[in-house]
């Protein structure tokens, strides 16, 4: 929206922080002198220009993510009423036994208390609400405490329906000599209530609001009204209403726009002409017609400046003086610091030396932004001139001298780019680390070049994550940023010849193990996933001018992806064993077991990993032990816990394939065809089983009927579904890319017999180590069956597990097992889901542990 202002009435001498602008369609008047801070008085102008957009509502991530970690916290506080009922029973009974006397010494029954509390409250913030005409603020509130009390409603009714009985406990107290469910509904209403209605230091009935609440939450907690969990919970659950509705139907602007713009300007010492807002990709971002009407007035603004949005990401002005100088004036606001530092301390914590300390608040990255700026222009890198620093409503004013005649370097055509300019960016950066000063975020849009006659000068901006006093790590980094964005621009040797020539030959030996993505600002990192090649260019080219330099990557990340994903699996792991497996029934289930027939089915589940380790070495396209192998297949039995049947081997597979130097192509072509070969193994297994039962049987049919019915229904089933041509086309199309990827590998493994020979017997020393391991497990519960059956059962078991995709195939192959000694051995079913048990427990849940060691160890050595 643009906004000007109207002249002030003759001799009017105000307060700046009175100042009135005039929006469009309302008209207030300017101050016409302003008192310095010498005492004299300075003339203000009469009329101001001011070209901004101020959005109509701001969904603050601030809200978004309180209401995250407050439902996290809610989360917690049922687990702690369901599993720390020592501590939150212990309270209330502690409590219960004074109560009584608390309520004859309190002067006010707590009753009236809570009822004054749940009465005035709301009809006191809300009229002041409506007596200020906020009316939006007012419904927002309303609905924020209705919803506030429905979630109460529903978790009161979900536990008491479904809860178990120790969270009924947790949550309840005595009253009337017997234990009840309380979460106290008025608790949670007030707190939506007032978290919708503003701040406390805005609103007089806020703040006082807040404070009787927190006496009522504290009377009613000491008199055992209500219990420690239910009370918490309530408070929690009120927040999040809150949070949630705030965050959704937004929230006034509180940061400085028109008049409080203004009248920071006017602290920093410079009275404006015209002050107009230079378009940044949030506003362009908002497709609403009336940001789209205001944008389409704003004029586009100098490149630097639009550089200086791009790098800074927060509001830039260009403020015009009447001596005609521009000035450029950032605007940090206090709603956008969160997610700044939320990713700055992300970094700090999983990078080494990348990020310095994250600020905490508004202030503290404005005091940071401004030290580097006067630090930087102290040791003589030409940087903008920062005049002054002030403050204005939720936002704190940076005022600098302009760089109209720059553009960024990511403007400048690569022709213009001579040894000159390079040599002069060099320059400037040298004379920052010869101070102990690091940039940390060196992008294309920080480097300003300006054409002279007397030949180009280079500016550094965008100092606000920068390190005085930095390490010897940050500057190389500050090196490795700057090689890495000038290859992106001019070339990798063109950028290697000129820091060689301007820096010493350690400096630049001392970038080569730091040429990682992870290790650029988000702008240069960007562009070099697009130009992948980059990096390794840079790598030849230093080495080819260093042969003696080193460009193996060092260890920049503290924790990636690996260590994430074993600290989920363990923390899934831990889950599914304790509320899946129940240890009550496995004991019983071990004890009435033979104990040799368990040790030989738990042998013969570990012997199945040294199969199918054999298999992978045999198609492996590179060098590989059999120990190594055999290591990662035992990982593979932790991932499993997070990742359907037979997808967690394959995983790791492809991983360490991959870190052994193999293309993705081969290594995903390698793992398909040790599957399919495990497959068709398994198949060929299965025939041979069922003809060579009947050698030397008194019977003419030994296998039973049950398992020639599914063998023929199997085999019916699929005849008559290829005769139907969608079905020929869906299996073509699913199994045509299995086919074409492994048939290259396949063809050339068969010129090497070894191999061949090596993979048969790795996938029939698996299938078969199953098989005879559930067969154990029959013996050891005293049951029999023939091994075609034993066999039959289990691969459809394994089958289901791959079919539906649930982590481990816990439940699926379980259920499977068990159904099929029922139906094709003709156990009893009871029986058979006791033998099922034993074999997951003997081959799938014993080897957790071996696993989570062997990952561990795996990552360590850097395998995975």
């Amino acid at each position: 929206m643009s906004t000007s202002s109207t002249p002030a009435p003759d001799g009017a001498v105000d307060d700046p922080d009175d100042t009135r602008a005039r929006t469009t369609g309302a008209a207030a008047a300017t101050p016409a002198a302003l008192l310095t801070p010498t005492g004299s008085v300075r003339a203000v102008r009469s009329r101001v220009d001011v070209q901004d957009v101020r959005p109509a509502r701001l969904h603050r991530p601030s809200d978004l993510l309180g209401a995250t970690l407050t439902t996290l916290l809610a989360v917690v506080v049922v687990v702690l009423a369901t599993y720390a009922q020592n501590t939150t029973t212990g309270v209330a009974e502690d409590v219960q036994g004074f109560a009584t006397l608390l309520r004859r010494i309190l002067f006010v029954p707590v009753n009236v208390l809570v009822g004054f509390t749940t009465v005035v409250v709301p009809i006191a913030v809300l009229t002041e609400l409506a007596l200020r005409r906020l009316g939006r603020q007012l419904l927002q509130s309303v609905v924020a405490a209705a919803g506030a009390m429905l979630l109460v409603a529903a978790l009161h009714w979900t536990f008491l329906a479904f809860g178990s009985a120790e969270l009924v406990q947790g949550m309840s107290v005595r009253l009337g000599g017997q234990w009840t469910l309380t979460i106290p509904e008025y608790i949670a209403m007030l707190t939506a209530l007032l978290t919708v209605a503003g701040p406390r230091s805005r609103r007089r009935s806020v703040a006082w609001s807040w404070n009787l609440l927190w006496i009522t939450t504290g009377v009613v907690l000491i008199t055992a009204a209500v219990s420690l969990a239910g009370l918490g919970l309530a408070l929690l659950v009120g927040r999040v209403a809150g949070l949630g509705v705030r965050y959704l139907g937004g929230v006034d602007p509180e940061r400085a726009y028109g008049d409080a713009l203004l009248a920071g300007i006017r602290r920093a010492g410079v009275e404006p002409a015209t002050v107009v807002r230079v378009p940044d990709p949030v506003l362009e971002a908002d497709r609403t017609p009336a940001t789209l009407t205001a944008l389409a007035q704003l004029p586009a603004g100098a490149p630097a400046q639009r550089a200086l949005v791009r790098a800074s990401g927060d509001r830039v002005y260009d403020v015009a003086t009447d001596d005609g100088r521009h000035l450029d004036l950032l605007v940090f606001d206090g709603d956008r610091q969160v997610v700044g530092m939320i990713t700055r301390l992300w970094r700090s914590l999983r990078l080494r030396g990348l990020e310095g300390r994250s600020a905490l608040s508004l202030r503290q990255a404005t005091e940071r932004a401004a030290l580097l700026a006067y630090a930087a222009r102290a040791a003589g890198v030409r940087t903008p001139q920062l005049l002054s620093i002030a403050e204005a409503e939720d936002s704190m004013l940076l005022l600098q001298e302009g760089t109209d005649a720059a553009v960024p370097l990511s403007d400048v055509e690569t022709d213009d780019i001579d040894d000159d300019v390079l040599h002069a960016i060099w320059a400037q950066l040298s004379l920052a680390h010869a101070a102990g000063i690091a940039h940390r975020a060196l992008t294309s849009d920080v480097i300003l070049v300006e054409q002279r006659p007397a030949g180009p000068r280079v500016w550094i901006t965008g100092w606000e994550q920068g390190d005085v006093a930095s390490s010897d790590l940050a500057r190389r980094m500050d090196t490795m940023q700057l090689i890495a964005l000038l290859a992106l621009r001019v070339g990798a040797a063109r950028a290697v010849r000129s820091a060689a020539e301007m820096l010493p030959a350690a400096d630049i030996e001392a970038i080569g193990p730091l040429l990682q993505t992870v290790a650029l600002p988000r702008r240069t990192r960007d562009e070099m996933r697009v130009h992948k090649e980059v990096l390794a260019e840079l790598r030849s080219a230093l080495v080819a001018r260093l042969p003696e330099a080193d460009v193996q990557p060092e260890q920049l990340v503290r924790f990636g992806a690996r260590t994430l994903m074993t600290i989920v699996l363990t923390i899934v792991a831990v889950f599914v064993v304790l509320t899946y497996v129940n240890v009550s029934q496995i004991g019983p289930v071990l004890a009435d077991s033979d104990w040799r027939y368990s040790a030989l089915a738990a042998g013969l589940g570990l012997l199945t990993l040294v199969g199918a380790a054999l298999t992978f070495v045999a198609f492996s396209p590179v060098r590989l032990t059999v120990w190594r192998a055999t290591l990662v297949q035992t990982a593979a039995t932790f991932v499993a816990l997070a990742a359907p049947a037979g997808i967690g081997p394959a995983a790791l597979n492809l991983r360490m394939l991959t870190r052994r130097g193999v293309s993705a192509t081969l290594a995903g072509a390698t793992v398909a065809l040790v599957q399919v070969s495990q497959f068709v193994t398994t198949l060929l297994l299965l025939l041979v089983l069922t003809v060579t039962a009947g050698v030397g049987s008194p019977t003419s049919s030994p296998v039973s009927p049950a398992v020639l019915i599914v063998l023929a229904v199997a085999a019916a089933g699929v005849g008559v579904a290829l005769l139907f041509p969608g079905v020929r086309t869906w299996a073509q199309r699913t199994v045509g890319p299995t086919v074409r990827q492994t048939l290259p590998r396949l063809i050339e493994v068969i010129g090497q017999p070894w191999r061949l020979a090596l993979a048969l017997g790795g996938n029939v020393l698996m299938t078969m180590g199953y098989v005879l391991a559930f067969e154990a497990a029959l013996a050891a519960l005293g049951q029999e069956a023939s091994l075609v059956q034993v066999a039959l059962v289990y691969l459809t078991g394994n089958t289901a597990g791959s079919v539906i995709p649930t982590p481990g195939g816990i439940g699926t192959v379980d259920t499977a097992l068990a159904l099929g000694l029922s139906t094709v051995v003709g156990i009893n079913l009871g029986v058979a889901g006791t033998i099922a048990l034993l074999f997951r427990v003997l081959t799938f849940w014993l080897r957790i542990p071996l696993g989570w060691l062997a990952m561990r160890y795996l990552t360590r050595v850097g395998e995975l």
